[in-house]
């Protein structure tokens, strides 16, 4: 899950890195996703 207030520093996003800001090609490094729309998004969710 991408949680903007963390970013994703391993993979180049810094805390506060907009989701808009993420590349449309970006591969998540934990479940494989290829790409930005195949991901949903999930409002409310602790993480």
């Amino acid at each position: 899950m991408y949680d903007e207030s963390r970013g994703a520093p391993r993979e180049g996003f810094p805390a506060g890195t907009a989701w808009s800001e993420i590349p449309d090609d970006w591969c998540c490094p934990d479940c494989g996703v290829r790409e930005k729309i195949d991901f949903d998004e999930v409002v409310g969710a602790d993480s």
